[in-house]
């Protein structure tokens, strides 16, 4: 009786099981990387301080990200942040929470952010700012399948904290940016050197940009680029193009470089809030519709417009 080939879903958790355990029982595993984004034109206070306070008033954003969906232990993230101008002008400060989990590790992010702006121009603004982060860091072994126990994975992880600044500068005006920025600055163990398992989070450096054309009275077209980049992991290039209907509705594709493409929507409910949806396919042998469903992620942001002043239309970023 010969051997049955192993269902193509198995042999995808069990590699995402494979790629768990080497994290957690690597000597020194380099290049850990911050969470990804498709929709990251929505959600840059959460990689650059520099954009907090851009938007000229309170803005407060809440997304969800499920990686891989299908598969056990695959990644999820939630993001919350929130971002505003103060009294001062010229100063913004911010806040977010970030929840990342991949199997029986969970990572916190707690960030305040603050930054400083000034005018170069009439429309151009040039903001510098700072990021402070609580991290937390939960690992619990005692989920593993463990076909020959080790030792150095006896005892969870519970809470483990580590602090961290980051830094960024962000320039705007009303149809361009452009921001570059770190997060992280410090080089973080958040194992004992001497253990069997010892992960370092690297700086990861961020640079992002876009711009928005009116195409006509109605359509706006706006072509976005972020480029991440952390040693000891490949080059990150996110492309993306938007297009927006009548100030209301918005669709467009993105293409991960060498990694996924992209579909996403959106729509302006009112001047404030904005609904924003995308779906991703991994170009990948892991794209393959027998290993699992895809990338999903959403994203609301609500922003409370006291008076609109100048702005004609809502912000396309």
């Amino acid at each position: 009786m010969g051997l049955r080939r192993p269902h193509k879903h198995y042999v995808a958790t069990l590699l995402v099981n494979i790629i768990i355990l080497i994290f957690m029982t690597s000597v020194s595993l380099y290049g850990q990387q911050d969470a990804q984004y498709t929709q990251y034109m929505y959600n840059t206070v959460s990689v650059n301080p520099g954009y907090a306070g851009s938007r000229g008033h309170m803005s407060i954003a809440a997304l969800h990200r499920s990686q891989w969906a299908g598969l056990d232990g695959a990644p999820t993230t939630q993001t919350l942040n929130l971002h505003t101008p103060v009294g001062y002008k010229g100063v913004g400060l911010g806040f977010s929470v970030v929840n990342d989990i991949i199997g029986p590790t969970s990572e916190t992010n707690f960030d305040v952010d603050f930054s400083y702006t000034i005018y170069t121009s009439n429309e151009g603004r040039l903001s510098f700012g700072l990021k402070a982060s609580a991290h937390l860091l939960d690992i619990r072994f005692s989920e593993l399948n463990q076909y020959a126990p080790d030792a150095a994975l006896e005892n969870d992880v519970d809470n483990q904290f580590s602090p961290n600044f980051g830094a960024g500068v962000y320039y705007h005006n009303e149809r361009f940016y452009a921001g570059l920025s770190v997060p992280r600055f410090l080089q973080t163990s958040h194992f004992d050197e001497s253990s069997l398992s010892t992960a370092q989070e690297r700086m990861n450096f961020y640079f992002i940009t876009g711009y928005v054309w009116d195409l006509s009275r109605f359509v706006k077209f706006k072509p976005t680029l972020l480029t991440k980049v952390v040693q000891g992991a490949p080059l990150q290039v996110d492309l993306s193009a938007n297009f927006m209907l009548n100030d209301k509705f918005i669709f467009g594709a993105g293409y991960r470089w060498s990694a996924a493409v992209s579909g996403m929507v959106g729509f302006n409910v009112s001047d404030g809030f904005m609904l924003g949806m995308a779906y991703d396919r991994e170009t990948t042998d892991l794209g393959d519709a027998s290993f699992n469903d895809g990338s999903f992620e959403i994203i609301i942001r609500y922003d409370f417009i006291k008076t609109r002043g100048h702005l004609k239309s809502p912000r396309f970023f």
